[in-house]
């Protein structure tokens, strides 16, 4: 019989591998423990009902052309896998090291916006789209919005110090003419495509940096005032192509002909009054279902969840969105340095306006501009381009000195 004391001194059996990997995921100090959650489970939920909304607006119509009718849900879901791959090891690569690579992945955008102005094809009026075998489509200016807000980041988070005081300082004037050069190259390539809701996104995007980062005022007003001056150019010397400046003058003059450029508004705006509180039921909306929507698995998804879901499902989209757009505010308050923080601040004018713009433009608020709703849309590119700035959100989060869920 062993006694209790050789039993007290028998060695503890090492632990398997699979055990060792469990304890360190489950640890206190885990990466994935402190990984914002609610941000993860906000997108991924947001994903799949956007799945479920391009299923429901593309079934009919890929039957009666005797496609797949679950080819866009296929496709849809395909597309959220690579990205929550990218989205991963977006995660995973110290933001920190990212810096150095900035003027790499700023060069690259570059490359792929010349790449689609002479190989790239013209869709619904763009030349914005590079087509792949199999039926897919990459649009490289989806990535340059990931590129810019990198290396505009990379500008407004180095470290100003006074010399005699060490007092961390402000971005200066230099800075901000060194984003506006940045900016500048990407933002003309975009506009030869031309794609002015993407040069949309890049200017508020640079504008709401700048605002946070501490630029001098006078800079965020006269970029601003010279925004509207510009604005108003453009419309008096007719410089934009005619489908553009029908969709602006639509929306300014709204009693325009219906059947013509309004006819997407009408209808999208029908969709969601169709809906009433509680919806007509997913893949039972009249207006989705008989295909009266145009373009209604892109740009305007949002009237299907309208439609199908009601105003209690909208309003749980809605809610979803918001829950995106403040873990993200809360990343950037709790980031431990300027840089990860300029990275948040992006990310967040970027979705934001997009929200508003893509949903505002659905019911009536705002001009189309072809904007696609983060998460919910259809299209690889911009599923992939959104992950990727998740990943960096998380990126941040993990490596923040102080708790961003205090905000």
């Amino acid at each position: 019989m062993t006694s209790p004391t050789a039993l007290r001194s028998s060695p503890v059996p090492p632990r398997g591998r699979i055990g060792q990997l469990r304890d360190r995921a489950s640890g206190r100090h885990s990466p994935l423990r402190r990984l914002d959650w609610p941000l993860q489970i906000a997108v991924i939920a947001l994903s799949i009902l956007g799945g479920l909304l391009v299923w429901s607006a593309t079934r009919h119509r890929e039957a009666d052309s005797g496609a797949d009718p679950q080819l866009f849900l296929k496709r849809h879901l395909l597309n959220l896998a690579i990205g929550l791959v990218l989205a991963g090891i977006a995660t995973v690569v110290d933001y920190r090291v990212l810096r150095a690579y900035a003027p790499f992945v700023y060069l690259g955008s570059l490359v792929g916006l010349v790449a689609v102005l002479l190989i790239g094809s013209t869709i619904n009026g763009a030349h914005s789209w590079i087509v792949l075998p199999a039926g897919f489509q990459l649009q490289p200016s989806e990535f340059a919005k990931v590129a810019l807000i990198v290396g505009v980041a990379m500008i407004l988070g180095e470290k100003h110090d006074d010399r005699d005081t060490g007092i961390r300082l402000n971005p200066g004037h230099w800075d901000v003419v060194g984003v506006l050069g940045l900016a500048g190259v990407p933002m003309l390539l975009i506009m030869m495509q031309p794609d002015f809701g993407t040069f949309m996104v890049f200017v508020f995007v640079i504008l709401g940096m700048l605002a946070v980062s501490g630029a001098p005022s006078r800079w965020v007003i006269g970029l601003i005032l010279f925004g509207i001056l510009f604005g108003g150019a453009i419309l008096q010397f007719h410089l934009l192509k005619p489908y553009q400046e029908a969709r602006l003058t639509q929306f300014v003059q709204s009693n325009q002909n219906a059947s013509s450029t309004g006819y997407n508004v009408d209808q999208a705006m029908t969709a969601i009054a169709n809906g009433g509180v509680t919806g007509r039921g997913l893949f039972h909306g009249t207006q989705t279902q008989g295909q009266f929507v145009p373009e209604q698995q892109t740009d305007f998804v949002f009237t299907v969840a309208g439609e199908e879901l009601g105003f209690l499902g909208a309003g749980g989209v809605l809610l979803l969105l918001g829950l995106v757009l403040w873990r993200a505010l809360a990343t950037a308050f709790g980031s431990g340095d300027s840089f990860g923080a300029m990275i948040a601040t992006g990310v967040v004018c970027w979705f934001a306006f997009q929200m508003f713009v893509n949903i505002g433009m659905t019911l009536g608020i705002m001009p189309v501009t072809g904007l696609p709703l983060p998460f919910l849309s259809y299209g690889g590119s911009s599923m992939f381009a959104n992950l990727l700035a998740v990943g960096l959100l998380q990126n941040v989060r993990l490596r923040a000195r102080s708790d961003p869920y205090a905000l």
